[in-house]
């Protein structure tokens, strides 16, 4: 199996699923955000078992979890070399990414450099967010509910 055919799964959920059924689970290794819609999540998995080219499967998904893009390396990449792979033009990013053994994008995907631009879209007010380092924005800490 190759990775491309994961990508029928458009959503994060779905796909986990079937690497239950078909790979026995994964492994939650690490979860990136960059802004209010984008989030890398890295996944451990037996690359024998889900017929991956390598172990460690970072899903790139939208805000409502919908599948962007798949990246499979045998070593874990780090938030800002995979953000220096999709935008090299931007000097916050940087780092050396692991040997790329497979890549595929789905119907979701859109340049993730227009998300971190400085008239990016915000569904955060301006007064309630904070710019981050790379661009897009999150809310500020200070603007949290208090919790008990």
């Amino acid at each position: 199996m190759a990775l491309g055919t994961y990508t029928h799964h458009l959503t994060l959920g779905s796909l986990l699923e079937e690497l239950r059924r078909r790979a026995g689970g994964y492994g939650f290794l690490a979860h990136f955000q960059q802004g209010e819609f984008h989030h890398d999540t890295v996944l451990k998995v037996d690359a024998a078992h889900a017929g991956l080219p390598g172990s460690i499967l970072v899903v790139a998904t939208n805000c409502n979890g919908g599948i962007k893009e798949l990246l499979c390396f045998d070593k874990l990449p780090t938030h800002g070399a995979l953000w220096h792979r999709r935008c090299p033009e931007n000097a916050a990013f940087s780092g050396e990414l692991p040997a790329l053994l497979g890549y595929h994008r789905t119907i979701h995907w859109c340049d993730p450099c227009e998300l971190l631009a400085e008239d990016a879209r915000s569904e955060l007010r301006p007064e309630f967010r904070e710019r981050l380092s790379g661009g897009g924005y999150r809310l500020k800490p200070s603007s949290k509910p208090a919790t008990s």
